[in-house]
């Protein structure tokens, strides 16, 4: 997975990546994985999907082989 999209979204939207964590209730652990590309829990999408008021994970998610 690549987080790409959803790190645009957050400097289209002028969050700082801690700032958006902490509004979205998402761990630092969570974070550091986002920025490491790494997976991260259905939960953890589920609550970033809600903050952001997506319509699709696509707009936050890129799924790469």
């Amino acid at each position: 997975m690549r987080y790409k999209i959803l790190f645009k979204k957050l400097i289209d939207k002028g969050l700082k990546k801690t700032e958006f964590a902490k509004e979205a209730g998402i761990s630092p652990g969570t974070l550091a994985k986002l920025s490491k590309n790494e997976t991260i829990s259905m939960e953890n999408l589920l609550k970033i999907y809600k903050f952001l008021g997506c319509n699709s994970f696509d707009e936050i998610i890129e799924v790469v082989d």
